[in-house]
């Protein structure tokens, strides 16, 4: 009975009704985003401060794109550089169709995802004839394309200087800072019930195949180019959701945000939160994204250090590599069975004793 728990099989009598419901994926995605989403309140009432809101938002935002990058690296076993680039498409994008053509907000999200998941298809393509680092310097070449076009088309990305946008509106309504994180919140949560369907339907079989073997891949009748398609695109169109996004909820975008620094970052979150884990990447953009701005940098000596998130990154990744390769999210599960490693060995002495 124990196996069939841990497998999600509930059996058919016995637990609480509590306890069944909380067992349902969707159900509890849905809790986690309702505690995030009353985030607001606390910054509202003071017991926040408002600042938190925002580094929050980017925690978010950054772990939906990192959804996309650990679809592609966790289960197929591709690695992609350019993640920035598309998250950089979708901000000027939506931005500019928002602001300056006046499309509204939802139809402009729509678009960046669409000409985010184009090119990702086209990337995929490459990714037939190469693999490994070129395939990581291809997509890396792809990114920096798009960051100099971003640098050259003045007329519609600002150029240096940036592009502006306000937050979004939706339906004729206006969204405030708070209702946007709210909005934020929403789509992380449907990213994550997406992604969740993903890997455990037939295409997380098929991914999970490719990852292992590719040629044994094809022996059991898996179509690569399909698959390499789809799961490009799918990295791509989540990062240009995450850049629409970024754009109307920081307000502002211009080509130095969207460097390779933001793509290694990304790729941290994925290491350090963990490989194949839906939850350890929101864990790890949480860690990459929001713990040095709200904690290292208040630290009194720690904090004044130049580059102290680097340096707090870096060897965040080697630690892990080193004891946790599954990522942190496997630490509570540690912990657990430490937990009853310990009970067990003292009630084991409790009967000895009692013998």
């Amino acid at each position: 009975m124990d196996k069939k728990i841990e497998q999600g099989q509930v059996p058919a009598s016995g637990g609480s009704l509590a306890g069944k419901a909380f067992r349902n994926p969707y159900l509890r995605y849905i809790l986690f985003g309702v505690v995030i989403a009353l985030l607001p309140l606390l910054a509202k009432s003071g017991i926040m401060p408002s600042s938190f809101l925002v580094n929050l938002g980017g925690v978010l935002i950054y772990s939906i794109v990192a959804l996309g990058l650990n679809l592609l690296l966790g289960y197929s076993g591709l690695i992609s550089l350019g993640t920035a680039g598309f998250m950089g498409l979708g901000a000027y994008l939506s931005g500019y169709l928002s602001d300056a053509v006046g499309l509204p907000f939802l139809l402009t999200v729509l678009i960046a995802i669409m000409a985010a998941a184009v090119i990702g298809v086209l990337v995929g393509f490459v990714s037939l004839r190469v693999a490994g680092i070129y395939l990581a310097i291809a997509t890396l070449c792809v990114s920096e394309i798009l960051r100099k076009t971003f640098e050259e088309l003045d007329q519609f990305t600002g150029g240096f200087s940036g592009l502006t946008a306000g937050y979004p509106t939706i339906f004729g309504i206006q969204l405030s800072r708070e209702a946007t994180f709210v909005l934020l919140t929403v789509a992380l949560v449907l990213v994550m019930m997406l992604t969740h369907n993903l890997v455990n339907g037939q295409m997380g079989r098929a991914l999970h195949a490719m990852r292992g073997s590719e040629v044994a891949a094809q022996a059991m009748g898996i179509y690569l180019l399909k698959y390499r398609l789809i799961v490009f695109a799918i990295a791509s169109a989540y990062a240009g959701l995450g850049g629409a996004l970024y754009m109307h909820f920081i307000k502002f975008s211009y080509p130095a945000v969207w460097i390779l620094t933001l793509s290694l970052n990304i790729l941290a979150v994925v290491v350090i939160g963990g490989l194949r884990s839906i939850y350890g990447t929101v864990i790890g953009a949480l860690i990459v994204f929001a713990v040095p701005d709200l904690l290292l940098k208040r630290i009194p000596v720690v904090g004044k250090i130049d580059g102290i998130a680097y340096i707090f990154t870096g060897v965040l990744i080697i630690l892990v590599v080193m004891f946790y390769p599954s990522g942190v999210v496997g630490i509570p599960r540690d912990i657990k069975r430490l937990f009853k490693w310990l009970t067990g060995r003292k009630e084991k002495k409790g009967g000895a004793d009692n013998g």
